[in-house]
């Protein structure tokens, strides 16, 4: 009952916002626990939003800092450049994951036929610098 009359005095007490508006770009389920550390004390945070066509790539590349990944459509597939098997994860619309970025080499693909949408954060940027760090091709890979 305490907590009934809690929640209804809150609401009564509330402030609506005023001549704001807002858009949701992208919601998605991240699944497990997260621990995230930023290196530099000032950074820049950079949010993207990344449309890859039919067969398109990322290119191999890392982030300085850890990137926060929401699918908003289609079918994305990252591939780590230091599993030698290759193997690829697919990520679909409404999945989250989180690159660790710092030197992770990785790339992503789309393999399916429609486009993808992602919709990424990048943290730990240094101050007006590249969110994304273009890298070799490890060899793991035969692309």
């Amino acid at each position: 009952m305490l907590a009934l009359a809690a929640t209804a005095a809150g609401s009564a007490l509330a402030t609506p916002g005023s001549g704001t508006a807002s858009a949701v770009l992208a919601r998605g389920t991240l699944d497990g626990h997260v621990k995230l550390k930023v290196r530099h004390h000032r950074s820049d945070v950079v949010v993207q939003q990344v449309t890859i066509a039919p067969g398109g790539t990322t290119g191999w590349h890392t982030h300085p800092g850890p990137a926060v990944v929401v699918v908003k459509a289609g079918s994305f597939t990252l591939y780590d450049g230091d599993d030698r098997t290759c193997t690829g994860k697919t990520y679909s619309a409404g999945q989250v994951f989180i690159d660790p970025g710092r030197g992770h080499v990785h790339i992503g693909r789309n393999q399916g036929s429609d486009n993808v949408e992602l919709n990424v954060t990048f943290l730990d940027v240094p101050v007006g610098g590249e969110a994304r760090i273009d890298a070799p091709a490890p060899g793991n890979c035969p692309f």
